[in-house]
Order: C-alpha cells, then sequence, then structure tokens
C-alpha cells in the first residue's frame, strides 16, 4: 500500500471511487457538494490544497484531500476506504498524510463528519479536533495550530 498524491491519469477512477464508497454508506450523488469530483486537480491544487491516493498494486482503494479555504484556514475532506479495507490502518495513514499537509500552512483545520461515522468521530477526536457544531446528522470539528 502506497499513498500517493493524485495525478489527472486518476481523474475518472477517483471519480467512480468516490461516488462508490458514498453509495455503499448510503449517501446519494449531490451535484453541488460533489462538483469537486469533476475536476479534481482545479479544485484543489488550483487553491494550494491537495489530494492524496491510497493505492495498493495500482488499485485504488482509499483518498484524502486538503482544501484551502483562505485565511489560514483548510478543511480535510474526502476521507474514504474500500470497505474491505477498514481496521488496517489505511484511513489513519490517509487522514495523517492530509494533516501533515494541511499543518505546513494553515493555523486551522475543520473537517466535516456524519454522526454515524462512529471511528471517524474517534480518530478526529483522539487528533485533537474539537465539536464545533452538531447539526441534522452531520458534526463540523476544528483544530487551531
Amino acid at each position: 500500500m502506497e499513498i500517493v498524491p493524485f495525478s489527472s491519469e486518476y481523474s475518472s477512477r477517483t471519480r467512480s471511487f468516490v461516488l462508490g464508497v458514498l453509495s455503499e454508506e448510503g449517501f446519494d450523488y449531490d451535484p453541488l457538494k460533489d462538483s469537486d469530483l469533476d475536476d479534481i486537480h482545479y479544485s484543489y491544487f488550483h487553491d494550494g490544497g491537495a489530494f492524496f491516493l491510497s493505492l495498493n498494486r495500482e488499485k485504488l482503494i482509499g483518498t484524502s484531500a486538503v482544501k484551502n479555504l483562505g485565511c489560514g484556514v483548510c478543511e480535510i475532506k474526502r476521507l474514504y476506504l474500500k470497505k474491505e479495507c477498514r481496521g488496517k490502518g489505511i484511513g489513519l495513514s490517509l487522514f495523517l498524510t492530509a494533516l501533515e499537509f494541511a499543518k505546513k500552512d494553515h493555523h486551522c483545520i475543520k473537517v466535516k463528519t456524519d454522526s454515524s461515522l462512529k471511528k471517524a468521530i474517534s480518530m478526529y477526536l483522539k487528533s485533537g479536533f474539537v465539536v464545533v457544531k452538531k447539526k441534522n446528522g452531520a458534526i463540523w470539528f476544528e483544530r487551531y495550530l
């Protein structure tokens, strides 16, 4: 397993992968929230963010991303992992890769997740994030550096 920066050759595979994981978890495609997947390179790299892929023998098994929100603030997003790969530390590695990237140029890091994703919530809390908002089944976290 390796974690590599996103490159355009993975565009369609990454979009399909993320939408597939969302579907498995019971979430539908949302044209507003998921439009970043139409041009991942522009959506993340254009403004100083990042997008990471976890590959196992060239097979895409996970993603994570950092979206620059401006003024030293960013959001860690798109932390997804194939179901059969969970519980092996790969998700944590993807998260830590995004977190280390975020720490370089940002003083505030945000994360949003669904309240049903207990392992993700635990990981964020253990990594120093605090809950700042809960609404409609979503939880928002922040960490100041």
